[in-house]
């Protein structure tokens, strides 16, 4: 039996969590201010959905301090799978905004009200700087699906800042008070789109499903294709975190002869064609009176 390991640095995103979550608490807390000075409900109500969003941001950022702890006696594994917890966390609070910003444009379409436009587009020119500009901190870590989350947060921010922007340009010059909420009832639509694969995904992790972007039966067809083996039963391929992949499975062989330096190369092969770096291989002896008889029952 062999395995290898692969060790991340999630801490590097730390300073990226620590000023998203400084700038837009800071930033909901002016537009709140500001949302009761302008008497507008639905910049309030951006408030509280960057409010939400600051908490999610949190989440991540907790999941991914926790995903740099060492394993211990009791959790094996570590901590890793409290990112993928994160990431659907994150994804379950952006369908409570959209649901959140849906009742209120909804609301505004039956109810219209007269807003102060000049404060609107100020200080949603500040979300679309801060917004924008946080959302870039987490542009390279696409490939992690907690960073994933958390960057579109951000970045779905700055999209409504801008919508907001827009419409209260329209609405300075033409009076037309029913865009606000029609553009709400807009943004909830490319929010939710944006989301479901996000969700997806994070329940996946959650049931242990196969990572996205890995193919199960072309690993089965690659381990079966190495010399001397001659069967593979007990394949088991799972999502460690947001990042990590790991694989179990049980190799039937011919003899005695699969040594080291062919295990090493399939899990190096592994590493670099499947993105599966933290491997247990189990090899078995075919001509063993005691080799695992399961072949055609275990998955």
């Amino acid at each position: 039996m062999a395995h290898q390991h692969d060790h991340h640095h999630p801490t590097k995103f730390g300073m990226a969590f620590a000023l998203a979550v400084g700038l837009n608490l800071a930033f909901t807390i002016i537009e709140a201010i500001y949302a009761l000075m302008a008497h507008s409900v639905s910049l309030l109500a951006d408030a509280g959905h960057n409010l939400g969003d600051v908490l999610a941001l949190a989440i991540s950022w907790g999941a991914m301090l926790l995903l740099a702890k060492k394993a211990t006696d009791r959790y094996s594994y570590g901590f890793k799978r409290t990112t993928i917890l994160a990431a659907l966390i994150n994804a379950l609070i952006l369908f409570g905004t959209a649901a959140g910003i849906a009742i209120e444009s909804i609301n505004k379409l039956l109810n219209p009200a007269i807003v102060d436009e000049k404060i609107i587009i100020i200080i949603a020119l500040i979300g679309i700087v801060i917004n924008g500009s946080t959302a870039l901190l987490f542009i390279r870590g696409q490939d992690d699906l907690n960073i994933k989350s958390a960057f579109l947060h951000l970045a779905y921010d700055a999209l409504i800042s801008f919508a907001v922007v827009i419409t209260g340009i329209i609405i300075y010059f033409t009076s037309a008070n029913w865009l606000d909420p029609l553009i709400g009832l807009l943004i909830t639509i490319i929010i939710l789109l944006g989301t479901w694969k996000l969700l997806r995904q994070s329940v996946d992790l959650i049931l242990d499903a196969v990572p996205q972007g890995i193919d199960r039966k072309a690993v089965q067809n690659f381990l079966i294709a190495q010399t001397h083996i001659i069967a593979v039963h007990d394949l088991h391929i799972w999502g460690l975190s947001t990042k990590e992949t790991a694989l179990t499975a049980h190799l039937i062989v011919s003899g005695n002869n699969l040594g080291n330096k062919q295990l090493q190369y399939i899990h190096n092969e592994l590493a670099t064609h499947f993105n599966i770096k933290h491997c247990t291989l189990q090899v078995e002896n075919h001509e063993e009176h005691n080799v695992c008889n399961r072949t055609e029952k275990c998955c």
